[in-house]
């Protein structure tokens, strides 16, 4: 792997699911190459994203989550901006992908990242000159 990759929030998700270990396993050691390589890349949508699921959904502590975050915060962070959300609602309309989708698809292209990690979209599609890529399917991440 030596390309930037851009880390949808499921993946952040599936780092804490310990009643899924093989996605726990796929999302760990997917987000442990990318930070040793210095090539993942989030968003201020998906740190967002992280700790509302890691609060409602997951019912982590706030301390907890605030110390994930500190981590996450490691890798480079892309803010959206408006540029990214016009990017994104172009997508929305000429690719017929999600808003939400379509603006972290924005984003990984804003930071050049010709890889999107996630389990949400068409693995194997190119949407924008980002490839998406499943971690949880086999053979898994490469």
């Amino acid at each position: 792997m030596t390309s930037r990759s851009f880390i949808d929030t499921n993946v952040l998700v599936y780092a804490e699911a310990s009643d899924a270990p093989y996605k726990q396993r796929s999302a760990l050691d997917l987000l442990k190459r990318l930070y040793e390589q210095g090539l993942g890349v989030v968003s201020t949508q998906i740190l967002q994203e992280y700790c509302n699921v890691a609060l409602k959904k997951l019912k982590l502590p706030a301390q907890y989550v605030r110390s994930q975050l500190d981590l996450y915060e490691q890798f480079e962070v892309v803010q959206v901006t408006p540029t990214i959300i016009r990017a994104g609602l172009d997508l929305h309309q000429t690719r017929s992908v999600a808003f939400f989708d379509a603006i972290v698809l924005a984003s990984a292209r804003a930071a050049g990242c010709s890889v999107l990690w996630t389990e949400d979209m068409n693995a194997g599609e190119v949407v924008n000159g980002v490839r998406i890529s499943n971690p949880f399917s086999s053979p898994g991440p490469t």
